[in-house]
């Protein structure tokens, strides 16, 4: 595998007989930044790995999961629109997988059976304290029902945090608390309509979340927020979106993040839970401890 110097996320990969193969699965996966992190993470280790993006429309989500062992994958990640759709193909799941009905890492083991896992609220919470923010014992709101929302609430309620869900489906909102619930009964959660009543639970908010999807596409995308519902100073604003339809450029705030920065909250973009949910799922795959400032600095330059 040739390297660049000082320049690991650009590299010609060796492809031989040895060469283990993993991905992104979702629909679309063009956006994903998660190539360039993870092939610049195996080119400073010197591992013998390629990571491909694999668009999968859903009609073929069930044959391609299926595929993965005779292709010789280590392992994917999954994204929207499939977290769940492969929770029924998979072997085994881990605990978090189990709770939140929700996966973005497959490990092809060994033996051939195959192990769901969720890294993203381990990488949601790995981000938000490198960024000075203990979650326990504050009071959250999280804006959002889907998969990536799953796994930041499971996170969340098992640091000890209070956390109000706010969905404009309701009963989505309902859901996303009972299974959180079930797996942690001590939880404190509950669901909220959105936005009715945002007001009030955005001023009782330490730190408030965009789980949605709102955002990626910037200049089509409604806020996931209430313009008249203003954020505060010290207030910490999290976006899960990191990268908003900038066409290769360098990331720019979304709309969300700029209007709570220029209100004066700390905001924060999901860049950073990107690049440790991936390392969760290198060392899954790999069994060697992630370069994570190697993924970092790949992800931040593209």
């Amino acid at each position: 595998m040739g390297v660049i110097p000082g320049r690991p996320e650009l590299f010609f990969p060796r492809i031989d007989g040895s060469t283990r193969l993993v991905g992104v699965m979702g629909w679309p996966v063009s956006h994903s930044r998660s190539p360039a992190m993870h092939n610049a993470a195996f080119a400073a280790l010197g591992l013998n790995y390629v990571y491909v993006p694999l668009p999968v429309p859903p009609s073929e989500v069930a044959t391609s999961v299926r595929a993965l062992r005779g292709l010789g994958f280590a392992g994917v990640n999954v994204t929207v629109p499939h977290k769940a759709a492969v929770l029924p193909l998979l072997d085994v799941l881990t605990p978090i997988a189990a709770a939140i009905a929700s996966v973005n890492t497959i490990v092809v083991r060994a033996d051939g059976t195959l192990l769901g896992d969720s890294t993203d609220g381990a990488g949601f919470l790995e981000d938000l304290r490198a960024h000075g923010c203990e979650p326990a014992g504050r009071s959250i709101l999280l804006l959002g029902a889907g998969g990536a929302a799953k796994a930041v609430a499971y996170a969340l309620a098992g640091c000890g945090a209070t956390l109000a869900v706010a969905n404009r489906t309701r009963e989505r909102a309902d859901e996303l608390c009972r299974l959180v619930l079930a797996a942690l009964p001590s939880a404190r959660i509950t669901a909220h309509p959105f936005p009715d009543g945002l007001a009030r639970l955005a001023v009782r908010a330490d730190l408030v979340v965009n789980a949605t999807s709102l955002g990626l596409h910037v200049d089509r995308d409604p806020l996931p927020w209430d313009p008249a519902v203003s954020f505060r100073p010290g207030q910490i604003v999290y976006d899960l979106v990191y990268s908003p339809g900038t066409g290769g450029k360098a990331s720019l705030p979304t709309p969300f993040l700029r209007l709570a920065g220029e209100a004066g909250a700390q905001a924060i973009d999901g860049l950073g839970m990107l690049v440790y949910q991936g390392a969760r799922a290198f060392e899954l795959w790999t069994g060697q401890q992630a370069p994570v400032e190697v993924m970092r600095a790949a992800v931040g330059r593209n």
